[in-house]
């Protein structure tokens, strides 16, 4: 081969490890691929990948091809290294190491043979020989340096080699090509730092405004933070179905880091929700719990019963019993003021007929015992929100699509405003806001759904309920996937993969975690109920 045509091949052998190194997304692959580059460049035994870090040195990847060393990077094993400082603790500049030096100044150190060279310390080089029976001649050592001129990291190779393997000074040609190299990968590892920090940067703006919402109402600051937790353990699980409609799913890193951003805003809405709405824990609840205003109410009723009784109105036995009815009244709203799974008819008929007391004001004004608007609240038939206050907090989601929908997405999240939009659309279309049916949803936001239900129906934080046990929350979204409320395929899949086990083993308390008789669990096939008893029965799980 010419002088011309090696240079050539060298040439076009940098542009393409540029190129590879411009679309290396993971930071670790980088760092790997930019020493192992280097030592192919350069022939190179080993070599060495420091960054800049904290006023420090930090190894980062470690190659020795005679030892058989492979440490750091995404495929080697973990680096103990101590870090090379520095500074020392004036903060006045540290130069005995050569790679401290090369850092400092920002040139190229081309060392023939480390044991004969003066000016620089060697002594962990020498240690480190006489450790693994080693010998560490060449030395090159090259800075790199992002677009600023900053020097970010150090590459350092060892022992350049011959064709017969004897150990040779790097040449100044191998010196050159390694500084081209140097200089991209340092263009590539700044640019890689530089979307890491602004990736990092917007998702601590995501958790701000989700500790925005927690600061309002702690009931939601759990919420926020276990959905995408539970979003993403669905998805994967996901992945990895091989059988069924659901087979062909899959996501790449960038896809799944669309639907992390998006489980995280999922209820960024939520921050214009009034908290006396999100924080409602009875019936009665507004800015304070109104059942305070009612027992004052019923103590003028009973001194007015006193009064009466006094004044001759009324006779001993009247008077008894209408305390003991006036006893029974309140204690019956105080029942009703607590939010359950049900408020039956007969409980909402006492209660009007309740309403229909009266009392009197210290003006002599005649009122109802209880105004419409408490009648309306104690009766809610589940939970304690009315129509309208279940509106204002259902309002959350169209804030959330509207505040999504207006920001600059780049490509690679374009999607996140339908993930996090769609978590209360149903299969059937009769969910909100948008009414999407199956066919008009991404697995992803359908995946979503799922789990901002089964996270709500086994939370033990909220003011207003008790968390279910696995069993109870099986059961009730099992109902819901008989009711064409959330995807049969993926509820499935939540039962085969024991999804619904890893979260509950991570984020609920033991005494919710009970054991599951599969065959009464709605939407769970035959066939699946007896593949997960048979599963629960060997592994001697719930």
């Amino acid at each position: 081969m010419s002088a011309t045509s090696h240079i050539l091949e060298q040439l076009e052998t940098l542009n393409a490890i540029g190129r590879a190194l411009s679309s290396e997304r993971d930071l670790r692959s980088l760092l790997e691929r930019i020493l192992e580059a280097a030592q192919g460049f350069a022939h190179a035994d080993g070599g060495t990948l420091y960054l800049v870090r904290d006023g420090e040195l930090v190894f980062e990847v470690i190659r020795n091809e005679t030892l058989g060393f492979r440490l750091g990077g995404r495929s080697g094993g973990p680096i103990r290294f101590p870090p090379v400082p520095l500074f020392d603790a004036e903060g006045r500049p540290l130069g005995g190491t050569v790679v401290a030096h090369a850092a400092h100044t920002g040139q190229t150190v081309n060392i023939a043979d480390a044991y004969a060279a003066e000016g620089y310390d060697f002594s962990g080089t020498r240690a480190f020989d006489e450790l693994n029976g080693y010998r560490s001649r060449s030395f090159l050592t090259v800075p790199m340096k992002d677009h600023a001129g900053s020097v970010i990291g150090v590459l350092q190779l060892i022992n350049a080699r011959d064709p017969d393997g004897r150990v040779r000074p790097f040449s100044r040609e191998e010196q050159s090509l390694v500084e081209s190299l140097a200089s991209q990968a340092a263009i590539a590892l700044n640019n890689r730092q530089l979307i890491v920090q602004m990736e990092n940067l917007f998702e601590s703006l995501i958790n701000l405004i989700n500790r925005a919402i927690d600061e309002k109402s702690p009931y939601t600051g759990g919420h926020c933070e276990r959905v995408p937790v539970l979003t993403m353990m669905l998805a994967e699980a996901t992945e990895r179905t091989r059988a069924g409609p659901l087979a062909g799913f899959r996501m790449d890193d960038r896809d799944r880091y669309e639907l992390k951003i998006a489980g995280l805003l999922h209820d960024c809405g939520k921050i214009t929700t009034p908290v006396h709405v999100v924080d409602k824990a009875t019936k009665l609840q507004t800015l304070f719990d109104r059942i305070e205003l009612l027992e004052t109410r019923w103590e003028i009723l009973h001194r007015d019963n006193e009064i009466a009784l006094l004044r001759g109105q009324i006779d001993q036995a009247t008077h008894d019993a209408r305390r003991e009815q006036l006893d029974r009244d309140l204690e019956m709203i105080r029942r009703s003021n607590i939010g359950g799974e049900f408020f039956e008819d007969d409980k909402v008929q006492r209660v009007h007929e309740i309403a229909r007391g009266r009392w009197r004001t210290h003006l002599g004004e005649e009122r109802p015992v209880l105004t419409e608007d408490e009648v309306e609240n104690l009766c809610i038939r589940r939970g304690t929100l009315t129509r309208k206050e279940r509106d204002i907090i259902n309002h959350h989601i169209v804030v959330t699509i509207d505040m999504l929908e207006r920001l600059p997405w780049p490509p690679h999240l374009r999607r996140v405003p339908e993930f996090a939009g769609g978590h209360h659309e149903r299969m059937d279309g009769k969910g909100y806001p948008r009414g999407l049916t199956r066919e008009q949803m991404s697995v992803q936001a359908r995946i979503m759904g799922i789990a901002d239900i089964f996270e709500a129906l086994t939370a033990a934080d909220r003011p207003y309920k008790n968390g279910k046990t696995l069993s109870e929350a099986l059961t009730i979204l099992g109902r819901m996937k008989l009711d064409h409320h959330i995807d049969p395929d993926l509820f499935d899949v939540f039962i085969r993969e024991r999804v619904y086990l890893r979260y509950a083993r991570r984020f609920l308390p033991p005494e919710q975690i009970d054991r599951i008789d599969w065959s009464s669990i709605p939407g769970v096939s035959a066939e699946l109920a007896a593949e997960m008893s048979a599963r629960d029965a060997a592994e001697g799980k719930v």
